[in-house]
């Protein structure tokens, strides 16, 4: 993996006094999420810096060995029973050095909000719950945790409180909602402050998800 990640960045257009890093799926790329911003209709908008970065092009497995972007490699559709562990870690931490250009720039962790689909969203969950400063919150879309196990011990105390959005499709077919489900529990079992949302839908975003994304950032930001 390269040490810096390439990016798409919506800046904004006053003060800049919020942050968010929003992790595209496999395959996918920083624009992928790009277009959401403005449907979210978010109350501090003019004031947060949109980051969305590019997973590095690699070999995946589960692609026949063919390179696409991807935050670590998938072995097998079943996700959970062989992950790429050193991959998410990897990854990981090229997520906490873009956290920490955020805090660079005079950005408070706790003003700055991870967000992530599939893949992206194993990679914000992994990396926000480790993070050594509080942060604003964690949106986590269509995905799961494989690495659950190491988190009892890795876990930051500092984002016990931080709140988590997490959200699925019941019809998903690439990320069963019976994984994404386990990975809810044993993260409630662990007391995060994590809340749960399905939609009537795929491995997809919808509208009303949207709404609810939108009044979720809009109170971590408000906290902040």
């Amino acid at each position: 993996m390269p040490s810096e990640l390439t990016l798409v960045e919506i800046l904004p257009t006053a003060a800049h006094k919020y942050s968010v890093i929003w992790l595209h799926g496999l395959g996918a790329d920083g624009h992928d999420f790009e277009t959401i911003v403005p449907e979210l209709h978010l109350q501090a908008v003019a004031h947060i810096h949109f980051i969305f970065p590019n997973a590095p092009i690699q070999p995946v497995t589960i692609n026949r060995g063919a390179k696409i972007r991807s935050w670590y490699d998938i072995f097998e559709a079943t996700l959970v029973r062989k992950v790429d562990i050193p991959g998410i870690y990897q990854s990981a931490e090229a997520i906490n050095r873009l956290i920490g250009r955020e805090i660079a720039l005079g950005i408070a962790s706790e003003h700055i909000l991870l967000a992530g689909f599939s893949q992206g969203g194993v990679i914000a969950l992994h990396a926000g719950l480790r993070y050594p400063k509080k942060l604003a919150g964690i949106v986590a879309l269509s995905t799961y945790l494989p690495t659950v196990e190491q988190l009892k011990s890795e876990g930051s105390a500092t984002n016990y409180s931080t709140p988590i959005f997490m959200a699925h499709g019941i019809l998903d077919s690439v990320v069963d909602i019976e994984t994404a489900k386990a990975a809810f529990d044993s993260l409630e079992a662990l007391e995060y402050q994590i809340k749960w949302h399905d939609y009537l839908m795929e491995h997809s975003v919808c509208v009303e998800e949207i709404h609810h994304i939108a009044a979720f950032i809009n109170s971590c930001f408000h906290q902040a």
